[in-house]
């Protein structure tokens, strides 16, 4: 802990934020009416419970040196005084003023009240904290659900370019499945594309999708889960969940393609049955124990994201092996590949770009597995680069007449991604 870094006292917080405070009382003052109105009428809410406390903002983004105003609103009265006290995760990271607060007795308990009590949160240095709540004499009242997660950062305009980073790679991975398909539809033949990398694909976004839509519209997982993070967020968003289904039906239209064109003696191979079967297996067991209760269903996602993870590090594998034993890498678009690079790339840029803003390597090297699949995987798209534009560039081939190349004489039978061939049978006598 940097014992030097700058403290702040109440009344410097008070200078700073005395026109936000008093923009803030009115907010307070219409709070406590309708919170009132919903006592009395009884209507439900989140906060409609007498002796109870609440933050107003549960979530609170600062930068460094940063100072904003937050409210802990009680609802209800006591008849002995009670003190609340702040329990900070990080006190380097964020400051609050004060430390505790001092909530007087009543001689009239039962009475309805609403009351507010200003707190000044001051970010000192980046990076995440916590702060929970406990209070003195304990009894009266339940903190357990009152509490903060407060984000310090660097620059606002780096949070911003990362949020733009996410979404181009968001669009990058999401388009990066429509090359392969229009070559496919160009050729009208699969040749060149390897069967196994689809069904480890057609798979892998199946249990992807499993894992985002159960975490994202099942209450029941939902509530698994927070019974094991009480204060965590839900770590999947709708875009996740979009981008899954999307993923998973490009993959199905690449395979129906494979029905449709020619594919000459093509078939998945007994290799990847067998793995493919193995990783059923895994999910229709732990499938079968979630049902009759051993495990949660959450346990079961779980088990399917492990699944994903596993196929994401052999599924290039057969094409990459494919692609060397034909010498050629006609038939395998390589603008999937670079969509891919571009998103991969830009997906490991913003982990370093919000490690830096918010002071947390720790994350970025603990995450192994995040940051190894990223790096993995854009190890294999240089390679495919390679294999297409160095390795196998003057690749030898044989076209076939009629259907499988356009009638018209355009450019694309100059394209190596949209010839079609049949393997290399020598030079003519």
């Amino acid at each position: 802990m940097n014992t030097s870094r700058k403290q702040i006292t109440m009344a410097e917080c008070s200078a700073v934020l005395r026109p936000r405070a008093a923009a803030c009382s009115i907010s307070s003052h219409r709070i406590r009416f309708c919170l009132v109105v919903m006592l009395i009428l009884g209507i439900p809410s989140a906060h409609s419970q007498l002796d109870k406390m609440y933050v107003e903002v549960t979530d609170l983004n600062l930068l460094v040196e940063e100072t904003r105003l937050l409210k802990l609103v009680q609802i209800g009265q006591y008849n002995t005084s009670l003190e609340v006290i702040s329990n900070i995760q990080h006190p380097d990271i964020v400051q609050l003023v004060p430390p505790s607060i001092e909530i007087p007795g009543s001689n009239e308990p039962n009475k309805t009240v609403v009351i507010s009590y200003d707190i000044c949160a001051y970010g000192k240095s980046p990076g995440h904290s916590e702060v929970t709540f406990n209070v003195t004499p304990p009894g009266f009242v339940n903190l357990d659900t009152v509490y903060l997660r407060i984000t310090v950062m660097h620059s606002n305009e780096i949070n911003i370019i990362s949020y733009i980073m996410g979404w181009i790679y968001f669009a990058a991975w999401s388009v990066s499945f429509y090359p392969q398909i229009y070559i496919n539809f160009k050729r009208k033949s699969v040749v060149g594309l390897n069967f196994d990398f689809l069904a480890l694909n057609i798979m892998g976004f199946t249990m992807y999708s499993l894992f985002n839509c159960g975490l994202y519209f099942s209450k029941e997982i939902q509530n698994e889960y927070f019974s094991r993070h009480p204060r965590g967020l839900n770590p999947v968003q709708l875009n996740d969940v979009f981008f899954s289904l999307h993923a998973a039906f490009a993959t199905l239209i690449t395979i129906t393609q494979c029905f449709l064109y020619e594919r000459e003696e093509q078939r998945v191979s007994t290799v990847g049955r067998g793995i493919l079967g193995a990783f059923s297996a895994v999910v229709i067991v732990t499938g079968s124990i979630a049902v009759v209760g051993k495990i949660e269903w959450l346990d079961w996602l779980y088990y399917c994201s492990y699944v994903k993870l596993a196929i994401t590090l052999i599924k290039y594998v057969p094409q990459a092996y494919m692609n060397y034993k034909r010498k050629s890498t006609v038939g395998w678009s390589i603008g999937n590949i670079f969509l891919d690079f571009v998103g991969g790339f830009l997906s490991i840029l913003q982990m370093v770009l919000n490690a830096y803003n918010y002071n947390d390597w720790v994350s970025f090297f603990g995450d192994a597995t995040k940051f190894g699949l990223g790096l993995f995987s854009l190890v294999f798209d240089i390679f495919f680069i390679l294999q297409h534009y160095v390795f196998y560039r003057q690749s030898r081939y044989i076209l076939i007449p009629g259907t499988t190349v356009s009638e018209h004489e355009d450019d694309s039978e100059n394209d190596p991604e949209t010839r079609s061939e049949t393997p290399y049978q020598g030079d003519p006598a």
